[in-house]
């Protein structure tokens, strides 16, 4: 028999309406089950009797586990492998942070570690970028809003997590209804994440985006643009001859008219193709009038598979400083986190011939990246 996850919230609220349970008891459920891992429905305190005969029959507390844990050398990333109910597995990772070094706006920083979660939205991938891993494994599922929260649920008993990428397996803005559901739940009590600390990354689905600040307000943006023109970006991401440039760029500015937010621009730097200083200026042309920070993420090789190279760092400090000192636009690189444990921008592959499993995107932490 198939349960359901007592965090899809949507599914949780249906059943307890129909049995006539009043739904504010959901929220210290889920307190209950983030607390007690390994918990009997029986035991949590002071619920309608109606509602643990429900709970039994309908609900898991999770309905995936963790499979395996893996820690980098440093100890400042963790990678889980989850393996879902129906046998799929989705991987997301843990990335701790020391905000206490080093300057900000040249000063010293306050505060001290934090943990960034990167999270899956779906099994696979339909996008087929090609300097992506998961790409290879084409598109198996969605995830369901549960399964995208019980990521949150078991990473939260390893570390506390104060930011959220979606920037793992999967394109977030394709299981769209299970992606908004899931982050009005991780943005609710007893989670607690505040939107502001979310970010979700995108290819650049163009309906979707018209509709991302009415559903999610306060959430920050994240396009993985990668190239300047769009000939390029069908060249490496063949989804993109969906998504015109042009329009993506009309879509992005009355994204950023509504928001008033700052949108975040992801660039993976491959040798020869899309890091030589003319692309440098067709991009800064491009983003020249948004308000956005670009962030460089040198290629991450994924075996055998890898059909680019990676952008040395000369080219990569060319690129950055065209960026900042000719368009005025902050720039950034990624600092890469978890490459010894394969956790590493772009290398998230599950069950691929001849390539072990491995992990997801790092990033540079979304508070970092504010101006």
């Amino acid at each position: 028999m198939t349960f359901g996850s007592v965090f899809d919230a949507a599914f949780i609220r249906t059943e307890f309406d129909k049995s006539g349970i009043n739904i504010h008891f959901i929220p210290s459920i889920w307190k209950y089950v983030i607390q007690n891992p390994n918990c009997e429905w029986r035991h949590i305190p002071s619920l309608p009797s109606a509602a643990y005969s429900l709970l039994s029959s309908k609900f898991k507390p999770c309905t995936s586990i963790v499979d395996s844990v893996l820690d980098s050398s440093d100890q400042l990333t963790t990678k889980l492998l989850i393996k879902l109910q129906n046998g799929a597995s989705v991987e997301t990772v843990i990335m701790r942070y020391d905000s206490s070094l080093g300057k900000y706006g040249g000063k010293p920083r306050s505060g001290g570690l934090r943990s960034t979660l990167c999270i899956s939205s779906q099994v696979g991938c339909k996008m087929g970028c090609n300097f992506c891993a998961t790409g290879t494994m084409g598109f198996k599922s969605n995830l369901s809003t549960g399964e995208i929260v019980e990521q949150l649920v078991h990473a939260s008993r390893l570390s506390p997590i104060r930011n959220i990428v979606f920037m793992g397996m999967g394109e977030p803005l394709n299981n769209y209804r299970a992606l908004v559901e899931a982050i009005r739940v991780m943005t609710s009590y007893p989670f607690q994440i505040s939107p502001k600390k979310i970010t979700v990354s995108t290819v650049g689905i163009i309906h979707a985006i018209n509709k991302f600040h009415d559903d999610l307000p306060n959430l920050n943006l994240a396009v993985s643009l990668h190239a300047p023109v769009q000939d390029i970006r069908c060249q490496i991401m063949p989804a993109a001859r969906a998504f015109p440039l042009g329009k993506l760029m009309d879509a992005l500015a009355e994204y950023q008219k509504k928001s008033r937010q700052k949108i975040f621009i992801e660039y993976i730097m491959l040798d020869g193709v899309n890091d030589e200083e003319q692309h440098a200026h067709q991009l800064g042309k491009l983003l020249e009038t948004f308000e956005v920070v670009i962030n460089l993420i040198p290629f991450n090789p994924i075996g055998t598979l890898s059909q680019f190279g990676t952008s040395g760092d000369e080219k990569v400090t060319k690129f950055q400083t065209i960026l900042r000192s000719m368009y005025k636009i902050r720039t950034t690189v990624r600092k890469q986190m978890g490459q010894d444990i394969s956790g590493a921008c772009g290398q998230l592959v599950i069950n691929l011939p001849n390539k072990k499993s491995v992990g997801v995107a790092s990033v540079t932490d979304i508070e970092d990246l504010h101006l």
